[in-house]
């Protein structure tokens, strides 16, 4: 499953978290989110304190999991999203099923 996991800085926390995020390796980044988690991307707009994440995994908690590690400063917000190719076939079978 592919999830799109939106969030927003708590009030007063952005320069702690942009200190604490800068701090980790390029080279661990990727692997920050851990083995079960496959990170497709990151996307961050500091000026609103907010961003978007796409990643890929078959297990939700390990999702859970890693967006603990880093609510104390950001909320989140989680959902199921599908590509181009994933939405015609639900399409696709809807249509077959009605």
């Amino acid at each position: 499953m592919k999830f799109m996991i939106t969030w927003q800085m708590k009030p007063g926390r952005l320069h702690e978290a942009l200190e604490l995020f800068s701090a980790i390796p390029a080279e661990v980044l990727t692997q920050e989110p851990g083995p079960a988690i496959r990170l497709i991307g990151r996307w961050h707009d500091l000026v609103r304190g907010k961003g978007v994440v796409i990643c890929e995994s078959d297990d939700a908690a390990a999702v859970s999991q890693w967006c603990l590690t880093w609510n104390t400063m950001l909320d989140f917000e989680i959902g199921i999203v599908h590509d181009d190719a994933e939405t015609q076939a639900i399409g696709r079978a809807r249509r077959q099923a009605g």
